[in-house]
């Protein structure tokens, strides 16, 4: 009786410890599969940086009515397709200087080279009746050489220096905020000034011939002598 009821025993046991480890086994495997995936849970900025590395698409940002100013400044082929606000508040084509050669100056009123307005002046008249148009841009860029209002820096420049020749409303003309004006004059080939009163000559089709550093006076040999020839060629 004992003989034939161990085998029966020693069987059921091994079958309870097969239970067991099958549900332990299955236990352990529940376990694995509700764990929390904390890797990739933690990670999810690791998925975002495709659209940061992607270039925008430039029509999408039109769409949204975000505008582009420096594209649209690059778009600007001649310096006659620009305009710009007079120191009297009025907005002045540059249509008006077709055929006319220009020499544009970035100005300031308490700077080491403000005496140069006199020989800017000088220079306009030389010029006036051949074709060169000089035009002042004062700014505050400098410096803070450029402090007054519109109507303070007019009456310095007219008081001080007799100044006839066209000026313009204070403006930005270096960085990212430079105003189209000089924007195109810095990519046209002028480069971006440095300092007060540096000098862009503009052919009489509105391309930046080159520029002049602060340095340079009106009456330089070499400035004279690029307007002489700017002024001589059709």
């Amino acid at each position: 009786m004992r003989n034939h009821f161990r085998p029966s025993s020693t069987a059921g046991c091994a079958a309870l410890a097969a239970a067991s480890l099958l549900a332990l086994a299955c236990g352990a495997s529940q376990d694995a599969t509700n764990e929390p995936a904390t890797p990739a849970a933690a990670e999810p900025a690791a998925a975002e940086p495709a659209a940061a590395a992607t270039p925008a698409d430039p029509s999408a940002s039109q769409d949204q009515g975000q505008s582009a100013p420096a594209k649209g400044a690059d778009q600007v082929t001649s310096f006659h397709q620009l305009s710009a606000k007079t120191i009297e508040g009025k907005e002045q084509p540059f249509t008006a200087y077709e055929g006319k050669v220009v020499l544009a100056v970035n100005t300031a009123s308490q700077c080491g080279f403000t005496p140069q307005y006199a020989g800017l002046e000088k220079l306009s008249k030389k010029y006036e009746g051949k074709g060169l148009v000089v035009l002042g841009f004062p700014s505050n860029d400098f410096g803070g050489q450029e402090p007054g209002t519109d109507k303070e820096v007019q009456t310095f420049c007219q008081v001080r220096y007799g100044v006839t020749f066209p000026l313009f409303s204070k403006s930005v003309v270096k960085g990212e905020g430079a105003s189209p004006v000089f924007h195109f004059l810095a990519a046209g080939g002028g480069g971006e000034p440095q300092w007060n009163f540096h000098k862009y000559l503009v052919d009489k089709h509105g391309k930046v011939i080159a520029g002049f550093g602060s340095k340079t006076t009106p009456d330089d040999p070499a400035l004279t002598a690029a307007i002489d020839k700017a002024l001589a060629d059709k």
